[in-house]
């Protein structure tokens, strides 16, 4: 009885009991719209249990009904409520400074943006990812004040990226980019897909970190990680392609009309032509494009983790142009104890291209379109003219070959597959005090063979030849096969101290040392002549290729070591002044060896003003904080002196021949030093919905390198690279941006930024600079110098002859000379008739965004232009005798019937440079619209969410320049090469896709 009265008691009890034994107390934390808050912490101190919301904002953790739960989040404030037995709702409300609490990444650390005292323009993965690219910094172009992206829409193209100017003639451009801790030269290998954050690091007081590396600004890249419970994200889109701008080219009869007066026949084309080829039609088609990518991500107590594998795919506009890129990645963080945390990143990439030669679109642009693409019986179409129509027989007219046969003829293929990956070691050595140790590598290899069937193109360039015709001792065909790799790696170790003292002093140091090696890297090249046609039987083994090597290369660039110490100080007065000192010492193997080290510092000041008192309560003011820096910043890609012999020179009747030195070599050459003092404020007002900032840079390259000439008693004959000149940089930017919810349905943003810079050759020390003259357009003319004349004037700046109208009596060109007067082409005077007549880089960058998102659909639109610089039309320039022109020349030139023409008389001679053909490169262009629509899913279904989305990528531009694009990116090389000239030139495209994403 005693035993049934005591198990009757306990089973009374025991629901009473239970209830206050912890259990799994369930919920969702959200936004004030209802949206589900991924990462959100919620705590409780009487169960001493913590857990983080899962991507929907879901959360389960172990704690007692009535237990204080703390819910707590960047950007919210925070809130306690008691747990309950039943599903829970917390609802965090947007803290009032929400910017203020948001993290950028810096080197070697992160900071709250409010406390940083440099300029960084920071975009988050939503703002990359939304436009369908395959390089991301395409996708950040008009995104980020201050920093010019030109495009390149070449399939697997690498954009240019200028931040604040250009500040070396002769040395790289480009800025560092740094992922997860790697430095590396470019992203074409990183999925878009992958990134969470894009940090831009553009003054000195952020790039002194970077020492030698530092001088062309620095963007920081940080992959996703895993967090919450396990979510597939796939993602997938298809689009295509198309040219933004196409130029009309005369037709047949416009062309013959036009031709006739310039060889001055009337008979010489019938105007009633059987043939009317649109050449660029032709070599053209509809490129596609395509893009999946799935991604496993989550994370528990110890692990976090994130798997992600993508595919690209890309059919160029132009035939036969196709790329491809498959990437995986796995990052991975293991809790191995509470004070210690090891990071794992990796990633790997394989890159498939089959390039086309880019002339074909100026071959296009000039062959005649009487030329057939083939003649009746398969054989190519050639510039020959018989009774008046293009023929197989004949008088050959021009000297342009035939574009789709050059497309065809050409058989290269390449592949490059691109390795990274690290671990990271954290270690609290106590509460304020933390280790990190860090290990990045990057293994790249590369191969590439191109096949010229040299028979082939010998015959189709004439249909009258025969095989049995052909030079029994030339080729019949190439083979050129091409290998390229190195290695790379990168180690930081440093240690990270924060403390607050009597709580109005914090205090954050950092200091390390770090080494980095760009490995020996490998070139080999070899050409072979008359092989098998079969690709199978190139690389036969055991048969002897010797006898048919006609050209062999084998490189090896020697090792790239830095050795560096470095050191930062960020402080924080009573929450509202900041300072911030970096030092940074590196020591190079590129250099002599007294000129190795080099010392590197920058110092940062900020104000927030609004936490002073006098302002602290002024209605509309949330945010007012000044800043300013100053610091001293490396370029060490720059021209080394390698000495240079000279061999085979007769010293005497009986000497023979020998071997001698033949240029000097500048024991002082180091690396370009920049130095730059910037200021600046940030502000946010009425209740933070508007927030902008302002900047304003000079940027001093104060010891930039160029090539000088031997004296000439010297008896030596090459140049020599030494330190010379100053290039200028000085501008500021504008960035704003207005947030605003008008209800828990509706919200909206509108935003912009704009930037302006003075770009100089400020001066040079030397007169005996060696001209450097570029901008070849392949008829014998240039279009751009560098010399000593070149003080004052931009990077990179255009020098011809200014184009002065038309002469009525004769419809000939005229041009001024030194002294102002117009004159004929033949009396120009090469020497000192040219003049400087504007740059390719443009004085003012803009983006402008808005966007709106209405209950579940979203809609956005990007937009970015560029203002004051020039693009030479050099397709246009580049005529010789009988070819193409546009089709709105023909219909306005001068005859002496037409005085008052605004183009001259049609005319056969080569044009010389002129700014007749130099146009202005202004644009204004759509970069992105975005429309997006969420599917109302059940969130407990096995597809929890589902956005459809449509997306066109550049498709509206204004612009004056007459040619394909006024982003003329060329070769890349502003001062040496062909930037800024459009002339075998890739067309600007514009895309739509449709796409999906999913997450399970």
């Amino acid at each position: 009885m005693k035993n049934f009265i005591f198990s009757l008691f306990v089973l009374l009890m025991l629901p009473a009991y239970m209830s206050g034994q912890a259990q799994a107390i369930k919920g969702k934390v959200v936004d004030s719209s209802g949206m589900g808050i991924p990462g959100a912490i919620i705590a409780s101190s009487d169960a001493r249990a913590t857990a983080d919301a899962d991507f929907d904002g879901n959360f389960t953790i172990n704690a007692k009904p009535g237990d204080i739960l703390k819910i707590s989040m960047l950007g919210f404030d925070s809130v306690s409520v008691p747990a309950t037995a039943a599903p829970m709702t917390i609802t965090l409300k947007e803290a009032g400074d929400t910017a203020l609490k948001e993290v950028v990444v810096i080197g070697y650390g992160t900071r709250k943006k409010i406390d940083n005292t440099s300029a960084v323009s920071s975009l988050k993965s939503e703002e990359i990812t939304k436009m369908k690219v395959s390089n991301a910094t395409q996708a950040i172009q008009g995104k980020a004040a201050g920093v010019q992206v030109t495009s390149s829409n070449t399939p697997g193209g690498t954009p240019s990226v200028i931040i604040r100017g250009v500040g070396t003639a002769l040395g790289g451009r480009n800025p560092l980019y740094v992922v997860d801790g790697m430095p590396t030269d470019n992203i074409n290998n990183i999925n878009t897909n992958d990134i969470t954050s894009y940090e831009v690091l553009k003054d000195a007081s952020a790039l002194a970190i970077y020492g030698t590396r530092g001088a062309n600004g620095v963007i920081m890249i940080t992959t996703k990680a895993g967090k919450g419970k396990m979510t597939i994200d796939f993602d997938s889109y298809s689009g295509f392609k198309s040219a933004l701008k196409k130029v009309k080219m005369a037709n047949s009869e416009e062309f013959a009309r036009y031709s006739n007066a310039a060889f001055n026949d009337p008979a010489k084309f019938s105007l009633n032509q059987p043939i009317n080829t649109n050449w660029y039609d032709e070599i053209t088609r509809t490129g596609t494009y395509s893009e999946n990518n799935l991604a496993l991500s989550g994370s528990s107590e110890s692990i976090k983790y994130f798997l992600s594998a993508g595919n690209y795919q890309e059919k160029g506009i132009l035939n036969g142009t196709d790329y491809s890129r498959t990437t995986i990645r796995s990052n991975n963080e293991y809790k191995i104890s509470e004070r210690l945390k090891l990071s794992q990143n990796f990633s790997v990439s394989s890159i498939k291209n089959t390039p086309k030669p880019l002339s074909a679109f100026t071959t296009a642009y000039r062959q005649s379109p009487i030329v057939p693409v083939r003649y009746a019986d398969g054989k190519y179409g050639v510039p020959f003219v018989n009774n008046g129509v293009a023929a197989e027989t004949g008088s050959q007219f021009n000297s342009v070959g035939n574009p789709v046969s050059a497309i065809d003829y050409n058989n290269e293929k390449q592949q490059t597959v691109i390795l990274q990956g690290g671990l990271k070691l954290d270690f609290d050595i106590t509460k304020s005090l933390k280790f990190t140790s860090q290990f990045n590598g990057e293994f790249y290899t590369y191969k590439q063979y191109n096949y010229v069937d040299n028979l082939a193109i010998w015959l189709a360039a004439d249909p009258n030849r025969v095989v049995d015709a052909y030079d029994p001792k030339s080729n019949i065909n190439t083979l050129t096969r091409n290998r390229d790799q190195y290695f790379n790696w990168n180690l930081s170790n440093y240690f990270t101290y924060n403390k607050v003292f009597a709580e109005i002093h914090d205090v954050e140091v950092t200091a390390g040392i770090e080494a980095n090696v760009i490995g020996t890297r490998e070139k080999l090249g070899i050409t072979r002549k008359n092989v098998e046609a079969n690709s199978n039987y190139w690389a036969l083994d055991g048969v002897p290729y010797a006898a048919n090597v006609v050209g062999y290369t084998d490189v090896a660039l020697n090792q790239q070591k830095l050795s560096s110490y470095f050191a930062r100080f960020q402080y924080k007065l009573m929450d509202r002044y900041l300072f911030t000192g970096t030092v940074r010492r590196d020591g190079s193997s590129q250099f002599s060896e007294g000129n190795r080290w080099g010392t590197f510092p920058s110092f940062g000041a900020g104000w927030i003003v609004t936490k002073e008192n006098f302002l602290s309560n002024v209605k509309g003011l949330d945010l007012l904080k000044i800043r300013g820096s100053w610091g001293r910043l490396g370029n060490q890609k720059v021209p080394l002196n390698n000495q240079t012999f000279t061999s085979g020179l007769n010293y005497g009747p009986d000497s023979g021949s020998g071997i001698t030195v033949d240029s000097a070599v500048d024991p002082n050459l180091s690396w370009e030093i920049v130095e730059e003092l910037s200021a600046g404020f940030d502000i946010e007002m009425f209740n933070n919905r508007l927030k902008g900032s302002f900047d304003v840079y000079d940027k001093n390259t104060t010891n930039a390198i160029l090539y000088v000439l031997p004296y000439s008693t010297s008896g030596l004959t090459q140049r020599t690279a030494t330190h010379v000149g100053e290039v200028s940089n000085k501008g500021y930017e504008i960035a704003l941006r207005w947030d605003d919810k008008i209800n828990d349905n509706l919200s909206y943003w509108v935003g912009g930024n704009f930037s302006h810079n003075k770009n100089k050759l400020a001066s040079l020390n030397n007169p005996s600079i060696a001209p450097i003259v570029a901008g070849n357009l392949g008829n014998g003319q240039n279009t751009k110098i560098l010399d000593i004349t070149s003080v004052g004037q931009p990077i990179g700046s255009f020098y011809m002859y200014e184009y002065a109208g038309i002469d009525p009596t004769n419809g000939q060109m005229l041009y001024y000379n030194a002294s102002g007067n117009k004159v004929a082409q033949g009396a120009l005077n090469e020497v000192n008739d040219k003049k400087y007549v504007g740059s390719v880089l443009p004085t003012a960058n803009y983006g402008v965004t808005l966007g709106l998102t209405y209950k579940a659909i979203d809609f956005s639109v990007d937009g970015y232009g560029t203002g004051g610089a020039k693009v030479y039309n050099g397709k246009k320039a580049q005529r010789f005798s009988g070819e193409n022109v546009e089709a709105s020349l023909t219909r306005d030139f001068w005859t002496p019937t037409n005085t008052t023409a605004s183009n001259p008389a049609p005319f056969n001679q080569v044009p010389v440079a002129s700014t007749y053909y130099l146009e202005s490169a202004d644009f204004f262009r759509i970069n992105n619209i975005t429309v997006g629509y969420k599917l109302p899913l059940n969130e407990n279904g096995f597809i929890n969410y589902c956005r459809i989305y449509v997306n066109a990528v550049n498709p509206f531009i204004t612009q004056k320049f007459s040619g394909f694009s006024p982003e003329a990116l060329g070769d890349g090389e502003l001062v040496t090469g062909t930037q800024g000239v459009e002339l075998d030139a890739y067309p600007s495209l514009r895309s739509f896709v449709i796409g999906a994403n999913l997450k399970f």
